[in-house]
């Protein structure tokens, strides 16, 4: 609390400052009023704050908006740090926190794990954070290195002891947040996906390069002894994902490639300078390896103030083979050389060995501590990054393959209406000519558009994984997977860039393993049939062997809520997994074949967000397997990523998580009377949502009314747009755009509607039913991960969730009765829910079991309000100036401030 006070301080003082005296009392009036009115629950404070908010003129509302905006993210600013604060303390105390890796390995320990079989799982685990870039990013990468230098001031505030360093501190605090708060929180231009690509790599400069070989070293020191593996890599899909943004190209899949790898290349380049300038070992002191003296002698440096340092010879040798690297595969240069650049590294593996050599002849020469500063984390980055940073997936529709592959077999005289076949047609069709060595390109012909983007794609990734190395592009996921034949569509494009080669019967290998993505609910019901009926095709499961033995396939949270609701989505994900597994288990211990889930899962808990651990924690017995990877979205990498310390935590949480699940068996096979009841309440959820949302007439007009789905498509925070179709059907809107509406209004409708109906409907009708059901369903609280977890992310959306300010937003809709009418029905059910968790749990309070939650919930609130009561007006004034064909740039920068600052608030909205 005391960062906190002392940033609103600062704000306050910058305010006045900058907006001048009147300015600061009005935003302080409306403090004190918000304040009174949620925390003391002051209905007269209530009223005369609504009053004031709607009475301000549009340049005193953006003011207002823009102070408590920036107060949120300052706020977010102090509990990130009051969060890394109170994890040391507990450290000092010998309490270990649940999520950490001292915490594993304690309770592998008292299962009697022992060491070997822990580093064996990493031999060959895979774990996968993703980056993904989606249109709820509304941070500014200027506004993001403003606030990481702030937080880096908080920091050293536990560090100062003399009240000169606190004062020094402080007024350095001063000029960051008036930086802030001259700087433009908003873009006048639309992100491009260059925007997307620089902003996901600032991460890697203030969190992953560094982070994540101090993780590795905590696994080394709690496995002494023992070499682990390199589990960890990092994803990426900005620059590679094409499904519905017609922005990514094969120029940005180089472009994000060609960046990455700059990246890490600097990166190396001021590690490699930095060991040269620690390594300052005479020969004549301290003897050295011949494998080191010869590396000495390969450098072009020749200075004599260096002849006896062979270690700073080899690493200028070794920068000047960086920079050649860094030129050859990026075309910029080095910022520094002592010798001109020389020949570059071939690949990563040789600057590796390189590496490999100076370690080894300092630790034979008393040299371990030298080793670990600097160069043991730099052999880690190097063996996680190599020359690429992270793994670029390719994605796209597969009615965009269907009709590359269609207008491909028409001008090769193969087949003139593909799209026509019927499915078992298409698949003898396709497994034909994968067994045809020749190609489908008619030279000379004239394709589409379409067409030849999406060669060029398959083309340029076969260039970018020559010139990166395999690593760079592994992963191909096909949306909307419906069919077997849509993956074999995939494996028929890769053939045609040279991706697959050899024939199917004579053996062909694949350089990109096709990814699947089960999305929608009927996806997932079928998503196990139609891998079985995939592998079953010949020579499909002789192909995946050759390329790696590896299946990865991608589960959708997102549009699964969206078509089925919270819950339902929940359990068919659950199902789907399941069935997954039961396939995947022979074909693993018959043949080999790993099978790896990733999990889409978005911010918001509609989305499948909410805390990593438990979500890992409660996944269905044997589908870890030491294998994982899933999607960090929106401003939520912000959240998780922007404080090294809090990055690495994070990062430490799905590594203890990913050894729990493997090692520890935590989720056992839930017994049929769990399974039923859930496959009920699942019925009954899934038809209350429909009802609203698809069968109610006048709900899409209620919901591009009552929410800003409208302005938030008009923000210039993505480049990929908010639908799928120039439409304003809900099946056609991006599951993204849908949450993060609801989350703005406060309603978080995909976290938890229906469920308040689906206990209802299971509980029954007569007293004894109704006690015995309760009892199972209290049974499968606290006996199932599952259901614990899916009621505690209910918990927590609830707490956020609040229909007295939503109730704001239905004073936008026209027809007044259907708004009071949708309303009410989203009411009924919110307080239905709420019932039933309370009834389940135990807790009648939400949020009983986090109180640390509860209460940064109950302080930010205050702040909160303003927000949605002046975003609530300033869509009036700007809706009315757009029906009378006018703008007032004022209100709509204001209206897309708030939207900003309401993000940062409820921090979990993408």
């Amino acid at each position: 609390m005391e960062d906190i006070r002392l940033l609103g301080r600062i704000l306050g003082d910058v305010i006045r400052e900058q907006e001048g005296k009147e300015a600061f009392e009005l935003i302080e009036r409306i403090r004190k009023l918000s304040v009174a009115y949620r925390l003391k629950r002051d209905a007269d404070a209530g009223k005369t704050l609504s009053r004031l908010l709607k009475n301000l003129s549009s340049d005193q509302a953006v003011s207002v908006i823009r102070a408590f905006s920036y107060f949120s993210h300052l706020a977010n600013i102090a509990e990130d740090r009051h969060h890394v604060r109170r994890r040391e303390h507990h450290e000092r105390q010998g309490h270990l926190q649940e999520g950490s890796l001292a915490m594993t390995f304690e309770r592998l320990a008292e299962k009697d794990v022992r060491a070997e079989e822990i580093a064996k799982t990493l031999d060959h685990a895979y774990i996968s954070p993703v980056l993904t870039a989606h249109p709820t990013e509304v941070q500014r990468k200027s506004i993001l290195d403003a606030e990481r230098a702030i937080a880096e001031l908080i920091h050293l505030r536990d560090e100062l002891h003399t009240q000169r360093e606190l004062d020094d501190n402080q007024a350095m605090l001063r000029s960051r947040v008036t930086q802030l708060w001259q700087t433009r929180m908003l873009r006048y231009t639309k992100l491009t996906v260059a925007n997307e690509i620089e902003n996901a790599l600032s991460y890697y400069h203030a969190t992953f390069l560094r982070q994540i070989p101090r993780l590795y070293r905590e696994l080394e020191h709690a496995l002494p002894g023992f070499d682990i593996a390199p589990f960890f890599r990092m994803g990426n899909w900005i620059g590679g994902d094409r499904d519905g943004n017609p922005n990514v190209t094969a120029d940005t899949l180089t472009l994000a490639l060609s960046a990455q790898s700059e990246t890490a290349l600097r990166f190396y380049l001021t590690e490699v300078h930095e060991l040269g300038a620690e390594l300052s070992i005479s020969a004549m002191l301290v003897q050295i390896t011949p494998q080191m003296q010869a590396l000495a002698e390969r450098s072009p440096d020749t200075s004599d103030h260096r002849k006896d340092e062979p270690y700073r010879r080899a690493l200028i040798g070794m920068y000047s083979r960086l920079a050649a690297t860094l030129q050859e595969l990026t075309g910029t240069e080095a910022l520094r050389h002592a010798v001109a650049p020389s020949t570059p590294y071939a690949a990563v593996d040789e600057f590796l060995a390189d590496l490999r050599v100076i370690e080894s002849s300092l630790v034979s020469h008393h040299g371990t501590a030298l080793a670990n500063t600097r160069l043991r984390p730099l052999i880690r980055a190097v063996q996680v990054f190599g020359f690429h940073l992270a793994t670029v997936d390719l994605r796209q529709s597969s009615d965009k393959h269907e009709a590359v592959i269609a207008e491909l077999l028409a001008h090769a005289k193969v087949e003139p209406r593909y799209a026509e076949l019927t499915e078992d047609d298409k698949i003898a069709l396709l497994l034909r000519l994968l067994n045809d060595a020749r190609g489908l390109r008619v030279r000379g012909a004239t394709y589409s558009e379409l067409a030849e983007s999406e060669l060029a794609i398959f083309e340029t990734a076969a260039r970018m994984r020559r010139r990166f190395g395999p690593a760079s592009i592994k992963h191909y996921i096909i949306s909307h997977t419906e069919t077997v034949s849509d993956l074999l569509e995939v494996l028929l494009l890769q053939k045609e860039a040279g991706l697959v080669r050899g024939t199917l019967d004579d053996g062909a290998t694949a350089d990109l393993i096709v990814v699947p993505l089960f999305e929608t609910i009927g996806d997932l019901r079928n998503a196990a049939p139609i891998m079985r009926s995939f592998y079953a095709l010949p020579g499909v499961l002789d192909l995946v062997k050759r390329s790696g033995a590896e299946q990865d396939i991608m589960l959708g949270y997102s549009d699964s809520n969206k078509d089925g609701g919270f819950f339902t989505s929940n359990w068919e994900l659950y199902r789907a997994e399941i069935a997954l597994v039961e396939l995947f288990g022979g074909l693993r211990e018959a043949h080999g074949i790993t099978l790896r889930l990733f999990h889409g899962r978005g911010g918001t808990v509609g989305r499948g967000g909410g805390p990593s651990y438990q979500a890992v924690l409660a996944q269905p017995p044997g589908t870890v397997n030491g294998q994982i990877r899933l999607t960090e979205q929106g401003e939520v990498i912000a959240s998780k990523y922007a404080n090294p310390e809090i990055g690495l935590r994070n990062l430490e949480t799905l590594v203890a998580a990913t050894l729990e699940a493997t090692l520890l068996h935590p989720t056992k096979s839930a017994p049929k009377s769990f399974l039923d009841a859930a496959q009920e309440l699942s019925n009954a959820s899934m038809s209350a949502y429909r009802q609203l949302v698809y069968e109610t007439p006048g709900f899409t007009d209620y919901f591009f009314a009552a929410t800003p789905i409208r302005e938030i498509a008009e923000l210039n925070i993505g480049s990929r747009p908010a639908s799928r179709k120039a439409t304003r059907a809900i099946e056609d809107l991006r599951a993204i755009p849908w949450g993060f509406s609801w989350g703005q209004c406060r309603v978080a409708l995909p976290g938890w509607f229906g469920f308040g109906s689906a206990v209802e409907a299971y509980l029954g009708a007569t007293p004894r039913e109704r006690k015995e059901r309760l009892a199972l369903l209290q049974r499968m609280h606290k006996q199932w991960p599952f259901f614990r977890t899916l009621l505690s992310n209910m918990d927590m959306v609830l707490a956020k969730s609040d229909l007295a300010v939503a109730a704001r937003y239905v004073e936008l809709v026209e027809d007044k009765r259907l708004g009071k009418k949708i309303f009410a029905a989203i009411q009924t059910e919110w307080q239905r829910t709420h019932d039933a968790v309370s009834l389940i749990t135990g807790e009648k309070r939400r949020l009983a079991s986090n109180p640390a939650l509860a209460r940064s919930i109950e302080h930010r609130f205050p702040y909160l309000d303003p927000l949605n009561h002046l975003q609530v007006e300033l869509m009036r004034r700007y809706r009315q100036l757009k029906e009378g064909g006018q703008t007032n740039e004022r209100v709509q920068r204001g209206l897309h401030i708030s939207i900003n600052g309401v993000a940062a608030g409820l921090r979990n909205t993408g």
